[in-house]
């Protein structure tokens, strides 16, 4: 059957946390590198359990019987699997976390409790509690007089189960996070070695209650749901970028989906703090580390000593392909490019707007933003454009998680600069990544150079993230890319591409139809393949395509990083998959996908993953390749990331994960795609 071949979406995302989690513990990684992805595993937690185990909780208040597509799992059912596999990440995590801070000490590094302290360096801890903490912090009592208080979402408070004279209990909380005190506090006579500030608080509880025994006490951390629709607050009276802000400000006071603690306190104490905050028992969570580990970022800047610790230092490498001491819009006239990041450097990018910005011929400048930078050389650029009388049209997707604030910003200064802003389109969350540069010839008609990618324009994260960006004088994909433009400015989407794939409306069955010619092809005896790589899949119609073309005979291989609700390797359904899982130091985010074999071949890289969110909910771009040099790049990135045995797991038949070895050296493709960078241009970006 064919539901043999589904996994849950969310416990997917779990199999691809755990494997961030691995790299914290994977002893082939710089030990100060293992501190980061520790950090990244919890605050990837945080915001799964802020998005989707908030949206599934919000499911359950429903009458209606709302059930996950591939598994049937309800609402409820997910949670209480989320809450299991949870439980069991925390004990691993906690391992790794004993593990690295082990691993810390014999390079001078320790983070210590007052057990380890001697009574000279608990006297001067406890003045200095006195005199730089005490007077900052903000006890409460919970009592009619003042009832429970609002818990900030993600911020550290000391629980403190208290008992009066006459044995009556009381619940006092102390906020341990108002940005005066430092969180990493260090010992005197021990440099290196530190206590965690809300530990110091927690140690000391008792001087801010004075009149009471403390019973019990933990650090304590409540995580909120962040999904709100923007049709919750609509008002057609509002501007759209003040629901919006509206938005933003009422996120924060949403309900709790998770209750963490450091210490066992008593069931009835758990109880009253479930009711309070209107969770159930099981979304109080137990954890063995602590509960914000942002603060190891802090403990790496007392390590930058030892560069044996941390990954080699390497810069993004100019591309051969172009020289910059020429004009990027001309080159680009007379060949494609194509930019591999963080290998490659966005700058011939950067150059390009800056030049059109100041080009007498070109007419006007249009651009997808969803994510940029929070100092960002882009926005400067379609700034000077407007400034120097060109149009330029800006599509600010407002509705981009977390980064609202951020984009809302933006949108009022390419504003006051004289950019058109368009907010996105109505029920599609607009998340292509396009630029379309016009310009007008000396006889008068329309020229453009076109930009797609698979990233954001966002200088900081082409560092950070593997993507591709191709720039193209080619007419026709031009010309499509100026439908795409003038649909959103209509507040419309395209209806039919030519040689873009444009979603919601013409990506996934343009994707279903290339699929279908490779289930033909197999049938009637000849080669087929399709080779994809994306960050997650989750499309049940696509899904269902990949396991057709696989009983078809069709070689199917498939590079996704997160979640991957198909199941490959299963006899007579998905035998002929091959899925693997990169996770590396940088993010792949790229997105390729591969139809055919040989000259008849097409490839394209897309903004999409093949999640039904992007393919028909949302506006995506893929480009097709036709520049055979470029083409066969794609096929080599592509090809060597599938060979990568160091980063990349192996998914198999049971839904788990595993090493694999392909050769007699480990090869790592991220490694690879950087030296080869060096080899090929050695001018560095030195820009930040």
């Amino acid at each position: 059957m064919k539901e043999n071949c589904f996994t849950n979406r969310e416990l997917s995302w779990l199999q691809f946390n755990e494997r961030v989690l691995n790299e914290a513990g994977n002893d082939r990684v710089p030990l100060a590198e293992r501190l980061s992805f520790a950090s990244i595993y919890q605050s990837n937690l945080d915001e799964f359990f802020m998005v989707r185990v908030g949206t599934l909780m919000v499911q359950m208040q429903s009458d209606e019987d709302i059930r996950e597509n591939k598994t049937g799992m309800t609402s409820k059912e997910q949670v209480s699997a989320i809450l299991e596999r949870v439980a069991e990440l925390e004990k691993k995590k906690g391992k790794i976390y004993e593990q690295l801070m082990g691993e810390l000490e014999p390079h001078g590094i320790r983070i210590i409790n007052f057990n380890r302290l001697s009574n000279e360096e608990g006297a001067l801890l406890e003045a200095y509690f006195d005199s730089n903490i005490a007077p900052f912090l903000s006890p409460m009592i919970v009592s009619k007089q003042q009832p429970f208080p609002f818990l900030n979402n993600k911020e550290l408070y000391a629980l403190v189960l208290l008992e009066t004279k006459n044995g009556k209990s009381k619940i006092g909380i102390v906020p341990c996070a108002n940005g005066v005190f430092k969180r990493l506090i260090e010992i005197p006579s021990r440099p290196g070695t530190f206590m965690l500030g809300e530990e110091l608080i927690l140690h000391f509880v008792s001087k801010l209650y004075p009149k009471y025994a403390v019973k019990a006490k933990s650090i304590m951390r409540v995580t909120r749901n962040a999904d709100i629709d923007e049709q919750d607050v609509y008002d057609e009276d509002m501007d759209y970028r003040d629901i919006m802000e509206h938005l933003i400000k009422q996120r924060t006071r949403l309900s709790p989906v998770r209750l963490e603690l450091t210490r066992d306190i008593s069931k009835k104490a758990r109880k009253q703090l479930a009711k309070y905050l209107g969770v159930k028992l099981e979304h109080i969570i137990r954890v063995d580390t602590p509960l914000d580990l942002s603060f190891v970022f802090q403990l790496q800047n007392y390590l930058h000593g030892k560069p044996e610790l941390f990954y080699e230092k390497l810069t993004p490498r100019m591309t051969p392909a172009l020289n910059l001491k020429e004009s990027i819009l001309e080159q680009i006239s007379q060949k494609d490019v194509l930019l591999s990041y963080p290998f490659e450097s966005m700058k011939p990018f950067l150059r390009m707007l800056h030049e059109a910005a100041e080009d007498d011929s070109v007419v006007s400048i249009k651009m997808t933003l969803y994510r940029v930078a929070d100092k960002s050389k882009i926005i400067d650029a379609l700034v000077e454009a407007a400034e120097n009388g060109k149009e330029v049209v800006v599509l600010v997707e407002l509705r981009a998680r977390f980064d609202e604030a951020n984009n809302i910003e933006m949108s009022r200064r390419l504003e006051e600069a004289g950019c058109q802003i368009i907010y996105g389109l109505g029920q599609y969350k607009v998340h292509s990544k396009l630029c379309l540069i016009t310009r007008k010839t000396e006889d008068g008609r329309s020229c453009y150079i076109t930009q797609i990618g698979t990233g954001n324009y966002n200088e900081k994260t082409s560092r950070l993230y593997t993507d591709l960006s191709l720039m193209t004088a080619n007419q026709e994909i031009g010309a499509e890319a100026a439908k795409v433009f003038q649909s959103l400015m209509m507040g419309e989407t395209v209806e039919q591409m030519n040689c873009l794939l444009v979603a919601p409306k013409c990506l996934q069955n343009k994707v279903l139809d290339m699929m279908n010619e490779e289930i033909a092809r197999a049938k009637n005896g000849e080669a087929a393949y399709i080779g994809i790589k994306i960050n997650s899949l989750t499309d049940k119609v696509i899904i269902r395509k990949l396991i057709e073309a696989s009983q078809a005979g069709v070689k199917i291989e498939l590079i996704v990083r997160g979640i991957c609700c198909l199941v490959p390797e299963v006899k007579g359904l998905t035998e002929n998959i091959t899925i693997i899982s990169i996770v590396g130091r940088f993010l792949e985010h790229s997105r390729i996908y591969r139809f055919g074999v040989g000259d008849r071949e097409k490839i394209y890289i897309a903004s999409a993953d093949f999640m039904t969110r992007n393919t028909i909910r949302r506006v995506e771009v893929a480009a097709p390749i036709y520049d055979p040099e470029i083409k066969n790049r794609l096929r080599y990135i592509f090809d060597t990331c599938m060979a990568d045995d160091e980063k990349g797991k192996r998914q198999t038949s049971d839904r788990s994960y595993v090493d694999r070895r392909l050769g007699e050296n480990r090869l790592n493709s991220q490694e690879v795609f950087y030296k080869e960078a060096y080899q090929a241009e050695s001018t560095p970006d030195t820009t930040e």
